[in-house]
């Protein structure tokens, strides 16, 4: 499949006379001191598929191709990555398009249950009109082992070695693939944190990466959305920075996707598979 080049999507989000490190701001003091900082980016991207507009959300313009693949993944519009031929994107001052073609096969389905989705960074779930749809059906993953203890000594402090974009502008969530030998693998960050676990799930597609080796970190709050997409793309083990919440674990017990919460000060919390212990008292 053709490439589009993402990175200079990226580079190009800014058109203004400031290049991205020149914002500059006056501090609400007697002093008025003024300095520059660097702002995370963020553009309108909207996605048709042959042709067809289905959604428009806010989006950090890096890796756009992979989260364009993984949010089609994600969301079942196609069955596998072979399926999406070709993705073009095209720049227009602070927005993007991208044209997506499917296979025949993709899109009739697609075109079978389509719904228009009105996204923004901060909801998964708009656009949705009807509970089996927030609620789908999904297959149980397979059983999997918990990652080694070890894998996750310092994990706070690594990922944060390994968010480029976080480190100078802050404001983006991550997403991120450890690898069967502890070591991390990939990081796709956004503003949005759905957006960023698109990435991931994209990238990891596009270079056939087995999601069931090691697991995927995510620095937001764990919701349901992110376990659905997980479930979705085969991940078998998501670390999530932040505690899930009641149902999301619920979700990660019946699907079998290993949940573990990694809080600031504590041991690794482990969710699902459920403790076969009773808790001490």
């Amino acid at each position: 499949m053709p490439r589009p080049d993402t990175t200079k999507a990226g580079k190009d989000a800014t058109d203004s006379t400031e290049s991205p490190a020149d914002y500059h701001y006056a501090e609400l003091t007697e002093a008025n001191a003024t300095d520059a900082v660097t702002l995370a980016d963020e553009c309108a991207l909207a996605i048709s598929y042959n042709g067809i507009n289905h959604a428009v959300m806010m989006v950090s313009p890096s890796f756009v191709e992979d989260f364009i693949a993984g949010f089609s993944l994600s969301n079942s519009l196609v069955n596998g990555i072979e399926e999406i031929y070709d993705i073009q994107l095209e720049r227009s001052g602070d927005a993007l398009t991208a044209q997506v073609t499917l296979s025949n096969r993709a899109f009739w389905a697609l075109k079978d249950h389509r719904r228009q989705l009105a996204g923004t960074s901060g909801c998964g779930l708009c656009g949705v009109e009807a509970l089996d749809q927030a609620l789908p059906a999904l297959a149980p993953l397979p059983a999997s082992p918990l990652p080694p203890a070890e894998h996750l000594l310092e994990l706070r402090q690594r990922i944060s070695a390994q968010q480029q974009l976080a480190r100078s502008s802050g404001a983006l969530h991550a997403a991120l693939m450890v690898d069967a030998d502890g070591a991390i693998k990939l990081c796709r960050e956004d503003i949005g944190r759905h957006n960023a676990l698109d990435k991931l799930i994209g990238a990891l597609a596009h270079r056939s990466l087995d999601p069931q080796r090691g697991f995927a970190v995510i620095t937001s709050r764990c919701s349901l959305e992110l376990i659905q997409k997980a479930i979705r793309a085969g991940i078998s083990t998501l670390v999530s920075l932040s505690a899930p919440t009641a149902l999301s674990v619920q979700w990660a017990r019946r699907h079998n996707l290993n949940l573990i919460h990694l809080p600031h000060h504590s041991s690794p919390r482990v969710f699902s598979p459920a403790p076969t212990r009773a808790p001490n008292r």
